[in-house]
């Protein structure tokens, strides 16, 4: 079995959020690291090739969109168990949207060839959207198995739980497929020390859109079909108000802060 899991470099959260000048993220003065639904979409991956028949036969590539710094999205992916990497660099890439860098993992995963499985975190942590593993699915022309807060496999044949706000799905599928995990399947394990030493020995590949045959100007942000306007950094955090009931008009009070706020 041949899985391929797509990981994201991310900006840290717990950092200075900065934008560029064109109102795109900064992704080279702010902190990055692997995002943390990727690392459950990983964990999952190398699961499913541990309770394989024949785990030996199981490859799992992480792969991996983004400026030179991403490469360590796929080292941390490389850590935790994953046998190698693909990372897929250039310029021309910045400021893609979802449709633009959904292409260029499609096209990527077809150069790796011969995939059954393709693994997703939920969503990025930067971005939120979680339309990149159906548009893979789309372009790759597979079933989708998303939103999984409980997975099962046996051989080729999948199945997931997918549980909504009103409903839980049970929904099944055969290989080759897109599939994405919640963070309710499972913790992602620490990379030991062992691991860490071993995944300096595994290769990481690094290609260009011209290696995948996709043009420039079908990626990047003028190739975007939504545009940020404008960007306002978060004003400072003000003293609240408190509000006594001492003389029984404390509910309307609260009712009436609610309702100000457009909570209520």
């Amino acid at each position: 079995m041949n899985i391929v899991v797509c990981v994201k470099y991310v900006p840290d959260a717990t950092a200075d959020q900065k934008f560029e000048s064109d109102n795109t993220v900064d992704r080279v003065a702010v902190p990055g690291l692997l995002s943390e639904l990727d690392e459950y979409a990983v964990e999952q991956a190398l699961q499913l090739k541990e309770k394989s028949e024949d785990p030996e036969s199981v490859s799992v590539t992480a792969l991996s969109v983004g400026p030179e710094a991403a490469a360590d999205a796929i080292r941390k992916a490389l850590q935790m168990g994953a046998d190698k990497g693909v990372h897929v660099v250039d310029d021309a890439i910045a400021g893609s949207d979802a449709l633009a860098t959904s292409k260029v993992l499609a096209e990527a995963i077809k150069k790796i060839g011969g995939v059954d499985v393709v693994v997703c975190g939920m969503a990025s942590t930067d971005g939120g959207m979680s339309v990149v593993p159906a548009m893979l699915a789309e372009r790759l022309d597979l079933p989708q198995l998303t939103f999984a807060s409980v997975l099962g496999a046996r051989g080729g044949d999948f199945r997931i739980q997918r549980d909504g706000d009103v409903a839980t799905e049970r929904i099944a599928a055969s290989a080759p497929l897109v599939l994405s995990v919640t963070d309710q399947t499972g913790e992602a394990r620490y990379p030991s020390f062992k691991l860490i030493m071993a995944a300096k020995k595994k290769p990481l590949d690094t290609w260009s859109l011209g290696d995948l045959g996709v043009d420039a100007s079908e990626v990047g942000l003028s190739a975007a079909w939504t545009v940020v306007e404008n960007t306002e950094a978060r004003p400072p955090r003000t003293a609240g108000e408190i509000v006594t009931d001492e003389d029984g008009s404390g509910a309307k009070a609260l009712a009436d802060f609610l309702a100000s706020k457009k909570f209520i």
